[in-house]
């Protein structure tokens, strides 16, 4: 018997209380017993974000979320600037090129991240730019952006910041209104420890006063009809209600063991997975700040990364991830965000080194998991 592990970027594990939750009876709901879900619910995701405006739920992807915030607060033909340094940063060009607006790409090459004073200077020199959109945490090459300077950046200018947040979510501090971010948009299947099919979007009050103006075209995605119903503690649309609940005991979870153990929680299974991944002789991809919640791992030469990916699974009965768009071949990614502990980097460790053995690498086995239980040891005895 080979028990099986996801370890990939998302969606990720569920956790068996929130498992359970779910599996009750589906409740209605035009209930009170609805009502009452939400209203803590509601409470909670305020919390999680950071910020004193209700958080809107969306039945969609976090996809589906980055378009909602794009179409209520932009127009056809007004030009945005989009932090384009991996496949999602490429998504966010996309939507916004779908609805005609004007985009002004800020690239950076996969692995590396754009400077705040690049975003500054680039609203500096193009007049009437409405908006910055970026990732915090790029999850097709490990990255974490400098969010907290982005905001410096539009900070007293005409420009919202607009932040795809679905692998940061609970995962990476991001303080949406102590930093000033406009828009924060996530997903359920991360961070949120629950499967696909929630997404959210949190705007501040400057993004609500933008969308007045907003003309492209929506309905599904009217946040503002959306806001009316999260007022009255209601759903617009038939909610995925099920996942609701789930999302209730996932915010319990979190609060219970409080958010900044959360986010360092997170730290410490990155720094580990790293340091076991590089005393492996392995090359960890992000030549800028890695994000807590994933690592990039370049793949050693002359072995294509789809062939790991396929060895974890074949093997070891472990999903984890290849590349993305240009990075596709080249690297493999390890998840360790939402319900994950210190005993998952272990055993990612532990399978890597069999399945580098296994592809005819030189392997000192143990190396990788010494490394990484130095890591661990260090940071408790730091308490």
């Amino acid at each position: 018997m080979k028990k099986y592990q996801l370890m990939a970027p998302g969606p990720t594990p569920v956790p068996s209380q929130v498992l359970l939750a779910m599996a009750q009876p589906i409740i209605h709901h035009r209930t009170p017993e609805y009502e009452a879900l939400y209203i803590e619910v509601r409470a909670g995701l305020k919390r999680l974000f950071q910020t004193s405006q209700d958080v809107i739920p969306l039945a969609c992807s976090g996809t589906g979320a980055m378009e909602a915030a794009v179409v209520n607060t932009l127009s056809a033909g007004e030009r945005v600037a989009v932090v384009r340094a991996g496949k999602f940063g490429e998504r966010w060009v996309e939507i916004c090129r779908a609805f005609g607006v004007d985009v002004i790409e800020l690239p950076a090459p996969f692995g590396e991240t754009v400077a705040p004073e690049r975003v500054a200077e680039t609203l500096r020199t193009h007049r009437g730019v409405k908006a910055v959109l970026t990732q915090h945490s790029e999850s097709s090459t490990g990255v974490l952006h400098d969010v907290r300077g982005f905001a410096t950046a539009t900070r007293g200018t005409d420009a919202i910041l607009i932040v795809d947040a679905v692998s940061s979510l609970g995962i990476a501090d991001l303080p949406m209104d102590a930093w000033g971010v406009d828009v924060v948009v996530a997903g359920s299947q991360k961070g949120l420890m629950l499967p696909p099919g929630l997404g959210f979007c949190a705007l501040s009050e400057k993004a609500w006063a933008r969308g007045a103006a907003s003309s492209l075209p929506k309905y599904y995605f009217d946040l503002a009809e959306e806001r009316k119903f999260v007022a009255k503690n209601e759903a617009h649309f038939t909610p995925p209600v099920s996942i609701v609940v789930g999302l209730r005991e996932v915010l319990r979870m979190l609060e219970a063991e409080g958010l900044e153990n959360v986010f360092r929680r997170h730290g410490r299974l990155a720094q580990a997975t790293r340091a076991g991944v590089e005393a492996l002789g392995l090359e960890v991809f992000p030549r800028a700040t890695p994000s807590p919640a994933l690592t990039a791992i370049v793949s050693p030469r002359g072995i294509d990364s789809e062939k790991i990916v396929a060895a974890y699974a074949q093997s070891h009965n472990i999903t984890i991830a290849g590349g993305q768009g240009e990075m596709k071949g080249r690297l493999f990614r390890l998840g360790h965000m939402g319900y994950a502990a210190e005993f998952d980097v272990i055993v990612a460790l532990s399978a890597l080194e069999q399945v580098l053995a296994d592809l005819g690498v030189p392997v000192d086995f143990g190396a990788g998991i010494r490394a990484a239980q130095k890591v661990f040891a260090e940071s408790s005895s730091r308490g």
